[in-house]
């Protein structure tokens, strides 16, 4: 598993944790927030760019 994918799942987990402290508009901010955040990074990429992150990840996968 990447470094990336460690921290996005760690926000989600502290995300439903906020929701015993915060309120619940609060804690599902944060958690659309770590969710949202890598998938916009994604969709901000150019089509060359989406291209080389695919084959990073093909190449992982192989290996």
């Amino acid at each position: 598993m990447s470094t990336g994918t460690k921290i996005a799942i760690g926000g989600v987990v502290v995300g439903f944790l906020t929701l015993f402290v915060f309120p619940w508009w609060l804690s599902t901010l944060i958690i659309l927030g770590a969710i949202g955040l890598p998938v916009a990074g994604y969709l901000l990429l150019d089509p060359s760019q989406r291209k080389r992150v695919n084959r990073q990840a093909r190449k992982r996968i192989g290996s």
